[in-house]
């Protein structure tokens, strides 16, 4: 069953068009990143998902239910981390949850309210007035409150932004067995590539209002422009057949060279050359592509 349904997605703010006909479609189940730079449409796009704004063209479907004409059953669905702190100062964190709760309709919410402050570290500060937590703590809460009535659909809008390796490490574990256990469907933005690389099934990237890249993690990491052979020469000289494919000279530490290398086949042909070249190889090492790779390569192919 499709979670998110995304279809011809256009929005524009004075002129500027922030989104220009996105299309994706997100599996119930999924762990989905939605990568792109500063200015790519993310916060446009996560914020028309939460129909906080009204596309200007195209459609947004949570559950089959339209975030416009059936605002009530698709928001039910939706639980959304948003990257500001906002919060009512008024209030303990288990008052908060607990308004959270009733404006989803929940009573008698207290035992999963427990247990989500449970799993994010915020039993001990139930009863401290939300003013009084540090920024980390906030966050927390903010987690809880997209949590409270149980949303099979979760939205983490840079969760971790400025928050301690703790909170991360509490963050990811809580979400995963979410994901893992309770089928929840969990939609990810985040700067920090390295999450999204250990966290996410699948990844779309942004860029100019465009999706630019969509593919599961594995196909893209598969995508090995970004890898390198790294070869330690013990005897002879690289052939110079090769020598356009060093990206990387290094005769200061020996006979050590770095060869962009663009899929797995091409490793044994440069192999064979060095052997023909009458190179003997002391260390070698194949170098993987990560997603900061990848991401970078495909932000640079439209400049």
């Amino acid at each position: 069953m499709t979670a998110i349904q995304i279809d011809s997605v256009e929005k524009s703010y004075k002129g500027f068009k922030a989104l220009k006909g996105v299309s994706l479609d997100i599996q119930e189940g999924e762990f989905f990143g939605l990568l792109g730079p500063n200015g790519a449409g993310k916060t446009t796009l996560i914020s028309t998902i939460a129909g906080l704004i009204r596309p200007d063209a195209g459609s947004v479907r949570i559950h089959g239910h339209d975030v416009v004409s059936d605002f009530r059953e698709a928001r039910k669905r939706l639980g959304v981390v948003p990257q500001e702190l906002v919060f009512d100062p008024f209030f303990t964190v288990r008052e908060t949850l607990r308004l959270q709760s009733g404006y989803f309709g929940i009573r008698n919410n207290d035992a999963w309210i427990d247990e989500v402050m449970h799993n994010l570290d915020l039993t001990d500060k139930a009863d401290v007035n939300m003013r009084a937590l540090s920024g980390g703590m906030k966050r927390r809460v903010l987690v809880a409150q997209a949590l409270v009535h149980r949303p099979p659909v979760i939205v983490l809008d840079e969760p971790t932004a400025g928050v301690d390796v703790e909170l991360r490490q509490t963050l990811w574990k809580f979400i995963a067995r979410l994901n893992r256990e309770g089928g929840h469907t969990v939609v990810l933005t985040t700067h920090y590539l390295e999450e999204a690389q250990a966290m996410c099934q699948r990844v779309a990237m942004l860029r100019r209002g465009n999706v630019v890249a969509l593919d599961s993690m594995s196909a893209l990491l598969r995508r090995v422009s970004g890898s390198q052979l790294v070869v330690h020469l013990k005897s002879g000289d690289l052939p110079d057949g090769l020598r356009h494919l060093v990206s990387h000279d290094e005769h200061a530490s020996g006979n050590k060279y770095t060869l962009r290398v663009n899929d797995y086949n091409e490793v044994e042909p440069i192999l064979a050359r060095l052997r023909e070249n009458g190179a003997v190889i002391d260390e070698m090492q194949l170098e993987q592509a990560d997603l900061e790779d990848i991401f970078i390569q495909i932000m640079e192919e439209g400049r």
